[in-house]
């Protein structure tokens, strides 16, 4: 018979340890019965309302004294019978009480292993483990785990994944890093109240608003329409700032390092490799002060912010990091749609432009807020042109490119013969691409 915790192998390996999470976790758990509650007040809100007029005190200190005990109850046993075990190829979660769930996580699937930790969870000294897996259409979590045992399974699995004996992967350690920037608050401040988001939601509310009250003198209306537009204009500077404060970018050979965040802090890796489109984002009143924003496309990961702000000269040194052998083009390399595009798209015709190098696919649009988007050849998965009736009317075509991360890439306008043109040799260059890269791995 085993001991507790562990499983017995027939086939003579070395037995599987199971581990639970931190004893904190019962406590995160136990809210799942008044989330419940709290969404049923929030659909009927009439029908709760109903409710709660007719409970007495004695009534409401009954069901207090029902809820709370069960729902620590539910915490405790949800943590009780949750177990986790790494063994020589997956990592293996078993959970439920009543219905048992056993998820059999494949390690050489496992592309990026970010490391957060909520306010609560600082304070408290734990830390959750969030896998991007190839194939899952959100991130398994490990919640919660003691910072430092989180750090330390991440480091092992990571090893694992990268191909170390199983016998020797926990020694390997977390890997080092090297810090290639770090963004200032103060830049970042800036940057946000530079991007007009803000300001633009303040104006509609301002606006639209006062014309509100005119119309209904209702206050109720009112504030159900300012609180909406008061939010984004929030959630487009306090809340972004919140999130990417402090945010450092450090090098690895596990990848990209990324740390960031005021209250809640995450730890999160760009795996080398899985990058498919990298994009360039420059608004219009950062252009004096030579900022721009680099977003990402990552294969298998939800990953999708590199910098939040940097010169670009810098953001640039990054990219050739990020997308080797990868060089932004010059703004003279990229074409402008031809003049009978404007009849398709007025005005903001004249913000596209294409251009090609041996090693990347270049698509630029906007005018006010300008976007970059580079697609390295071998990244590219299919080609495809359209062609609507009015396009065709005027002699030009949209060529698109399909990448790993399920999104798309356009070259827009282009002269009819250019773009068929472009299809072809672009399959070609795909192709070729693809059979000289390199094969993407940990730790490399």
């Amino acid at each position: 018979m085993s001991a507790p915790g562990v499983q017995e192998d027939v086939t003579g390996r070395p037995p599987v340890i199971e581990r639970r999470l931190h004893p904190v976790t019962p406590l995160r758990r136990a809210w799942a019965p008044v989330a419940v509650l709290m969404g049923w007040a929030v659909h009927d809100p009439d029908g709760a309302q109903r409710q709660l007029t007719r409970l007495t005190t004695t009534t409401l200190l009954v069901g207090l004294g029902v809820l709370i005990p069960a729902a620590a109850l539910y915490g405790f046993l949800s943590w009780w019978f949750t177990h986790f075990a790494v063994t020589d190829s997956e990592l293996r979660v078993r959970t439920g009480l009543l219905f048992r769930r056993t998820a059999h996580i494949r390690l050489e699937r496992i592309q990026a292993i970010d490391v957060t930790q909520p306010l609560l969870a600082r304070v408290a000294g734990v830390a959750k483990l969030r896998l991007d897996v190839i194939g899952a259409d959100k991130k398994d979590e490990l919640a919660f785990l003691g910072a430092g045992e989180a750090r330390a399974l991440r480091a092992e699995l990571l090893a694992r994944a990268a191909g170390f004996a199983p016998e020797t992967a926990h020694e390997v350690g977390e890997a080092p890093s090297r810090q290639m920037l770090r963004v200032p608050p103060g830049v970042l401040a800036v940057s946000l109240l530079l991007t007009g988001a803000t300001w633009v939601w303040l104006l509609v509310a301002a606006v639209a608003l006062p014309l509100l009250w005119t119309a209904t003198h209702s206050l109720w209306t009112v504030l159900a329409a300012g609180i909406p537009m008061l939010g984004a204009a929030g959630a487009s500077s306090v809340g972004r700032f919140v999130a990417e404060y402090d945010w450092t970018l450090g090098e690895s050979p596990d990848g990209l390092r990324i740390d960031h965040g005021l209250l809640d802090r995450a730890h999160e890796t760009v795996p080398p490799g899985r990058v498919q489109t990298v994009r360039l984002v420059e608004p219009l009143l950062w252009r004096r002060r030579g900022w721009v924003r680099v977003e990402l496309d990552v294969a298998g990961s939800s990953n999708s912010l590199l910098l939040p702000v940097a010169p670009r000269a810098m953001a640039e040194s990054v990219v050739a990091r990020v997308l080797p052998g990868v060089t932004v083009p010059p703004p003279e390399a990229f074409s402008r749609p031809p003049r009978g595009a404007r009849w398709c798209v007025p005005v903001w015709w004249r913000g596209h432009g294409l251009a090609v190098t041996d090693a990347v696919f270049a698509s630029r649009r906007g005018l006010l807020r300008r976007g970059l988007s580079l697609v390295p050849h071998a990244k590219v998965q299919s080609v495809r042109l359209a062609q609507g009736p009015w396009q065709r009317a005027h002699g030009v075509a949209d060529v698109h490119v399909d990448t790993g991360a399920n999104a798309t890439v356009t070259a827009r306008l282009r002269p009819a013969g250019e773009a068929a043109a472009l299809l072809h040799a672009q399959a070609e260059r795909s192709r070729t691409g693809r059979r000289d890269a390199l094969p993407d791995r940990w730790m490399a």
